[in-house]
């Protein structure tokens, strides 16, 4: 039976999992199940991620056996493993994000159905704890089927998985435990991680898992079970990189009889944690590992990861990150490249590695109040996580390029498609969606944040002191914001509204990209009618004052069409200017553009106009562009790119 305590106590910020303790972030999220969003931009697309995308992620576990794999090896059926060996952490995702889901939105049928799932995941289990249904079904044949996975546990975790699997399950475990009430999943997690608890350590076997994930797994499984142990392992794994002189090498005989031990910094494993300054290899693992660091750093009250951290982040953000917030310049490892090196029809970006870079910059926020993480997260929100998925909630991105020539394939065809064989990018979506309303207000002590710019209305407590906040604001496609307060007795606190970089002339924190038309108005904010003095601190206008019951904040952010020029140093953007409104990329499309897109030139003569879409693919605001001589061109929101068939695209265009 559900306990209704747990929709009013459950602390599920934004895929972070917070309990009352003496020690974690200054800074905590107001809960998601706090926060309900009428945004005319994002509740329909959190709709849709609960109507289409999660039933339809679960479908797919289904047809592909992912779900199956768990009865066969639980011997609930007869069949053979099907997919491959991180496959398991797709219906963990799905199940994280449907737990998110039942907890904002009560549904006794999904309810039901995860029942049912986690009835074969719990048979899956080994008596022991070990989770891993392709070794469970396939046993001593395993080499024969994926030698990556190694021919005994845990033997070549460079590429198995195996410890990343099991990470999206601990956060799968407490996100349901915290939605239902309902232990049958945690008591998984917990006996897992208890296995690994003996096997792991000092004195134990020193090993490091080659996909990161599973730290910020221990985090959240510590956070709601208090078991100091599991917040030991997640520091025990991170430490462990780069310590080759502490641990056996992990070699494995591959089917053809050589032998293959892959490149350390693939795994960010090259040297220690702490002496790292540059953010290299696999995309997606290097965003888990910064944020699995600033998780630990934080619930152990200490720093030290602190200063690689932000040596690591200037890199990603001042070097390596393209305008659309998305990581990953090289299609062949998934990875980053060097400094500047940013292509654009190449360009990976891969979907997930959006998602790892929005849970590492908000934990960074979280811990420093800092606004400068909070425009890098809202960037990648608007960009280049939206892009990796459609309005139906049903088809997506893995790479999200910045241009495209309508022939070249990156998803197996040249648009989204439905799913693909590692399906770690939809499934991502699915968790991450119904989690957005999580980020928009944090709270610290006696300061309310307002992080993002959401219409709805959000409960949340100051001192002991209950209060409802209402946001109304057509955001992004206009500037304008109003927020009512109303505190259940009239209190001192702060309010701390973040002014977004671009909104003071800046497209982002550093110097790798800047707008030629850079100028920025002053903003004004207003109380109760009247203008307002306030300082400006970290990137948030700071209000502080006694506020009282309908109490209105109203503030109008300029929205200028932006011209963007790169640093110099990024050939593929050289003699290139890209356009931005608000938080919004603007792309052109050959759809809209005579079928071509290299044509389109932008330069000190183009005229250029926002234009109200409401009958777009979706309600929008498109940019008109008109230069000397009559040639005309439309531009349209990035993340709405692709969605009217196969065409050429560009973010890009000439600077002429």
């Amino acid at each position: 039976m559900r306990k209704s305590t747990f929709l009013t106590t459950a602390i599920l910020g934004s895929l972070l999992t917070f309990s009352a303790r003496s020690q974690d972030y200054p800074i905590q999220p107001v809960p998601f199940t706090n926060v309900k969003i009428t945004s005319a931009f994002w509740q329909p697309r959190i709709e849709t991620n609960r109507t289409q995308t999660i039933p339809f992620a679960f479908q797919k576990c289904e047809e592909t056996g992912r779900i199956d794999n768990f009865a066969i090896a639980g011997k609930l059926k007869k069949g053979e493993f099907q997919g491959q060996r991180f496959d398991d952490s797709d219906v963990f995702k799905v199940v994280e994000g449907a737990s998110y889901s039942l907890a904002s939105h009560p549904d006794p049928k999904l309810e039901a159905y995860l029942d049912t799932v986690i009835t074969k995941i719990a048979a899956a289990q080994e008596p022991d704890g070990y989770l891993y249904t392709i070794r469970t079904i396939l046993g001593d044949k395993i080499m024969d089927r994926d030698w990556r996975s190694g021919y005994t546990r845990f033997n070549f975790l460079n590429g198995s998985h195996e410890l990343y699997n099991v990470g999206h399950l601990y956060e799968a475990a407490v996100a349901h435990y915290q939605a239902t009430g309902k232990k049958t999943l945690l008591n998984v997690a917990t006996k897992n991680a208890d296995y690994l608890l003996k096997v792991f350590g000092p004195e134990k076997l020193i090993e490091v898992p080659g996909h990161e994930e599973i730290e910020l797994g221990l985090v959240k499984l510590y956070r709601a079970t208090k078991k100091k142990e599991y917040l030991d392992l997640a520091k025990f794994f991170i430490d462990m990189r780069g310590r080759k002189d502490l641990r056996r090498i992990l070699i494995v005989q591959q089917p053809d009889g050589s032998a293959s031990h892959a490149d350390s910094l693939y795994f960010q494993d090259h040297i220690p944690v702490t002496e790292q300054t540059e953010v290299v290899g696999h995309s997606v693992r290097a965003g888990y590992l910064y944020a699995g660091m600033t998780d630990v750093d934080a619930v152990m009250g200490a720093k030290t990861y602190g200063k690689a951290l932000n040596k690591l982040w200037h890199n990603a953000v001042d070097q390596r990150m393209f305008l659309t917030g998305g990581v990953g310049a090289n299609r062949t490892n998934e990875g980053f490249g060097e400094d500047y090196e940013l292509p654009n029809q190449e360009a990976y970006a891969e979907t997930c590695a959006s998602v790892a870079q929005m849970l590492w910059n908000y934990r960074m926020f979280l811990e420093s109040g800092d606004a400068a993480y909070l425009d890098v997260f809202e960037r990648i929100m608007y960009n280049g996580f939206l892009s990796g998925v459609s309005l139906d909630g049903t088809h997506f991105f893995y790479p999200n390029p910045l241009a495209a020539d309508g022939v070249t394939k990156f998803n197996g065809e040249a648009t989204r498609v439905e799913w693909f064989a590692t399906s770690c990018c939809p499934t991502n979506v699915t968790r991450v969606m119904p989690s957005l309303p999580g980020y928009v207000y944090a709270v610290r002590n006696n300061d309310l944040y307002l992080n993002l710019f959401m219409a709805g209305t959000a409960n949340l407590t100051l001192n002991n002191q209950p209060i409802t906040v209402t946001q109304e604001t057509n955001y992004p496609w206009n500037g304008f914001q109003k927020l009512t307060l109303m505190p259940e007795k009239t209190t001192d606190f702060t309010v701390r509204i973040r002014i977004p970089g671009w909104a003071q002339g800046k497209p982002m924190p550093g110097d790798l990209y800047r707008y030629q038309n850079a100028e920025a108005q002053p903003i004004t904010i207003k109380v109760n009618g009247k203008k307002a003095a306030y300082r400006l601190e970290k990137g948030f206008a700071v209000l502080q004052r006694t506020w009282k019951k309908g109490d209105v904040v109203e503030m109008e952010l300029p929205m200028p069409i932006r011209k963007v020029l790169a640093h110099e140093k990024v050939k593929a953007d050289q003699g290139r200017v890209a356009l931005e409104r608000g938080p919004i990329v603007y792309c052109v499309e050959g759809v809209d553009n005579g079928g071509e897109v290299e044509q389109i030139s932008v330069n000190e003569q183009t005229k250029l106009k926002a234009i109200n879409a409401p009958d777009f693919i979706t309600t929008s605001v498109l940019i008109k562009g008109e230069n000397p001589g009559g040639a005309k061109f439309t531009a349209i929101p990035y993340h709405l790119w692709s969605h009217r068939g196969v065409g050429k695209m560009a973010v890009w265009l000439h600077n002429r």
